[in-house]
């Protein structure tokens, strides 16, 4: 790797200036200690191509220098980094110390994929990677995307920039906190680990994890860990949802809740629980194919299915397969498939229609039903085959017994 360290100093440029009158054999021995001094720091030190160097140097072998640019080629001449700063303290032990001022541009295939700066920073470089300590700013120029941090690694050949301690992520559509982010430049892909708390402006939503990712071009995110998701409306939660992983479309305002996946909506009251469920946030739905089972606590009514679908706005609920509808009086409905209407606490019932109450106790059968499962006020018919009800009126002993 080509390897260069450029310092121009304004205060060097006087000092030579003050030497300009000076016989030659007496500058010749300065300039002769000086790139001696610089050698001297370390094995690893650039080559002297600097210019106008003003240094200070003492028994611990360190130098001040201003003005100074620390530059890093690949294999075949392009740049993979390049930072200034305004004064920069060397030492031994590292290729440049604490700088003053930093700023500068990590480089991918050649071209400028991240600016940085800070006000003060330690800078440490050994040819494969770069890390800068202090308070850091990382700016994607193509996107707009803000890293600020505690400590930044730019680790070229793994095309992998690390930002720690703290971080603070900021972008027209995601806001995010964690302890570290790290973006592969390549891909476009950033991964946030470490107590992460995002917040996207549309749809207005908070996200608590400790591991997300967000894949920048297709506009997602994507939790592998249990995850917790916050709708909010006008500044409140209006919505909860939660699961052991999660993946949002930033673009279609659509979140697939997967494995233990819970969603629980304030208005209307309603708990609903499945392995999988695709919320649509935008549409204002929430979709399962898998088994589920829904919650209502005002009427302390419980309903299960095999797939189910509810529309927020217009607060009903549409089951199908299995369904099993079970009031606070153990008073149960089944039925092939089912339409809940909250608002008005009416059920829709079609097929296979068996419904059961405890007192009095009773059975009834038919091919449809509809009523209020809570009251008790249900009204079974039978198909248009048979075209009959069947009524089962049991006996207080054997309910006693049941």
């Amino acid at each position: 790797m080509a390897h260069q360290f450029n310092q121009r100093g304004r205060r060097g440029k006087k000092k030579i200036q003050n030497f300009s009158s000076t016989p030659s054999f007496l500058l010749l021995p300065f300039t002769f200690l000086l790139v001696f001094g610089l050698v001297a720091c370390g094995g690893k030190s650039p080559p002297a191509s600097q210019q106008n160097t003003t240094s200070s140097s003492n028994q611990d072998n360190n130098l001040t220098f201003f003005d100074v640019t620390l530059e890093q080629a690949d294999e075949v001449g392009r740049p993979i980094w390049k930072v200034r700063a305004t004064r920069a303290k060397y030492t031994k032990e590292k290729q440049i110390g604490q700088a003053e001022s930093p700023y500068g541009e990590l480089y991918q295939d050649g071209k400028v994929v991240y600016q940085i700066k800070a006000d003060v920073a330690d800078i440490e470089q050994n040819g494969k990677q770069l890390l800068l300590k202090g308070k850091i700013f990382a700016i994607d120029p193509s996107n707009g995307i803000v890293l600020r941090g505690n400590e930044l690694e730019w680790r070229p050949k793994e095309d992998l920039l690390i930002v720690r301690n703290q971080i603070n992520g900021t972008h027209k559509q995601l806001q995010a906190v964690a302890q570290e982010a790290r973006v592969k430049t390549r891909e476009q892909r950033m991964e946030f680990s470490g107590g992460v708390v995002a917040n996207s402006t549309d749809p207005q939503m908070q996200i608590r994890t400790e591991h997300l990712i967000w894949n920048i071009k297709e506009e997602k995110l994507i939790g592998d860990r249990p995850i917790q998701i916050d709708r909010y409306k006008d500044n409140k939660i209006s919505d909860r949802g939660k699961g052991n992983s999660a993946e949002v479309n930033l673009k279609t305002k659509i979140a697939t809740i997967q494995k233990n996946a819970q969603l629980e909506l304030l208005d209307p009251p309603v708990q609903i629980a499945s392995n999988s469920m695709i919320w649509n946030m935008n549409a204002e739905t929430v979709t399962t194919n898998s088994p589920v089972r829904m919650f209502q606590r005002a009427e302390n009514l419980t309903v299960t299915a095999n797939q189910g679908e509810m529309k927020i706005p217009q607060k009903t609920v549409y089951l199908t397969g299995n369904v099993n509808a079970i009031g606070q009086r153990r008073q149960s409905l089944k039925s092939n498939t089912l339409t809940w209407y909250l608002d008005n606490k009416l059920v829709e019932a079609q097929g296979n229609i068996i419904y059961r109450q405890v007192d009095p106790p009773l059975n009834f059968t038919g091919e449809t039903a509809v009523g209020n499962l809570q009251t008790e006020n249900i009204v079974v018919k039978g198909g248009s085959s048979s075209g009959r009800v069947v009524t089962e009126i049991i006996p207080q002993e054997r309910a006693n017994r049941q």
